[in-house]
C-alpha cells in the first residue's frame, strides 16, 4: 500500500496566496475602503505593471473584487471581498506583534 504525501499545511498554503510583499501591501491598503487603481498605485508605491499583476492575482484568488463603472472616463474600483475582509483581524494581529517585537 502506497501512502500519499500530505500537502503543505494550511499556513504554508495561505502564505502561498497572501505572502508576497505586494499582495500584503494591497490587501492591507484595501482594508480602509474601496479604491481606484491610481489611488492604490499612489498609496502602495507599486509600479503600474506590478500593481496590475497583483490585482489580477488577488481577484483570481477571490480576495479582491474589481468593479468597473462605464462612465466617461471609465472608472475601475477594487475592494476586498468577504473572503478578503476575513483577513483584516490577521493583519491587525501581525501589526500588533510587529509593534511589540520589531525595532522601530
Amino acid at each position: 500500500m502506497t501512502r500519499q504525501k500530505p500537502g503543505p499545511c494550511p499556513i504554508v498554503r495561505s502564505f502561498d496566496i497572501i505572502g508576497s510583499k505586494w499582495r500584503l501591501v494591497v490587501l492591507n491598503d484595501l482594508q480602509e475602503s474601496e479604491k481606484r487603481f491610481n489611488e492604490l498605485k499612489r498609496s502602495t508605491e507599486a509600479s503600474s505593471r506590478t500593481l496590475s499583476r497583483v490585482l489580477k492575482e488577488l481577484v483570481s484568488e477571490g480576495l479582491v473584487e474589481k468593479r468597473v463603472e462605464e462612465e466617461s472616463p471609465i472608472a475601475t474600483y477594487y475592494s476586498l471581498t468577504s473572503k478578503g475582509r476575513e483577513l483584516c483581524p490577521v493583519f491587525q494581529e501581525v501589526n500588533n506583534w510587529a509593534e511589540k517585537w520589531l525595532e522601530k
